[in-house]
C-alpha cells in the first residue's frame, strides 16, 4: 500500500498532462476504477471511539477532515500506467523495530511494530507500540475489481 502526498496534484486526472499520456478513454475509465475503490475504502472506515477488531478496517478517531485515513486520494501512475489509491501522506514516517521506516496507513494496513517517540524533548522516551493488521484498501479494491471490465467495455468508439 502507498500513501499519496501533495506533489501528486500534477498526476489528477483532470491534468492534461494525464491525459496526454494514457488517452482521454483510459483516463477516465482509470478514474473511475480509483474512485469506486477510494469509495469503497471510505465507507467500510467508521467513526467512533473503541478500537476495531484485528482483522476488521481500522476505526476512524479523528474529526479533522486532512488529518485523517478517510482522506484518501487516487492519483496516475506514469511508470506503470495505472491508478494508485490511498490514504494522504500527512507527516514524516514511523520508525519500525529494525530502522526500517513506513506511515501508520501502511501499518494499520499491513500490521507491525514502530517505535513512538512521546514526552517532551528533554524527557522524550520511545516505547513499541504493536500493529495488527486492519486491512482496508485491499479488501475495498477486491470489493469493486468486478466492475472494473465494464468501464472499458465501450470505451474505445
Amino acid at each position: 500500500m502507498s500513501t499519496v502526498s501533495f506533489q501528486s496534484k500534477q498526476l489528477f486526472f483532470d491534468r492534461h498532462v494525464v491525459i496526454d499520456a494514457v488517452g482521454k478513454a483510459n483516463a477516465r475509465n482509470l478514474s473511475k476504477a480509483g474512485a469506486f475503490i477510494r469509495r469503497a475504502a471510505r465507507s467500510s472506515l467508521r467513526r467512533r471511539r473503541r478500537v476495531s477488531l484485528p482483522g476488521t478496517p481500522p476505526s476512524v478517531h479523528s474529526h479533522d477532515p486532512v488529518a485523517s485515513l478517510k482522506n484518501i486520494w487516487f492519483v496516475f501512475d506514469p511508470a506503470s500506467r495505472s491508478v494508485v489509491v490511498g490514504p494522504l501522506k500527512l507527516n514524516g514516517p514511523v520508525r519500525l523495530r529494525g530502522s526500517n521506516r513506513t506511515t501508520v496507513p501502511a501499518l494499520h494496513e499491513l500490521g507491525g511494530v514502530a517505535a513512538i517517540r512521546e514526552g517532551p524533548r528533554r524527557r522524550r522516551r520511545e516505547r513499541l507500540a504493536t500493529y495488527p493488521k486492519r486491512p482496508f484498501m485491499g479488501p475495498a479494491m477486491l470489493r469493486e475489481l468486478p466492475r472494473f471490465p465494464g468501464l472499458w467495455a465501450n470505451s474505445v468508439k
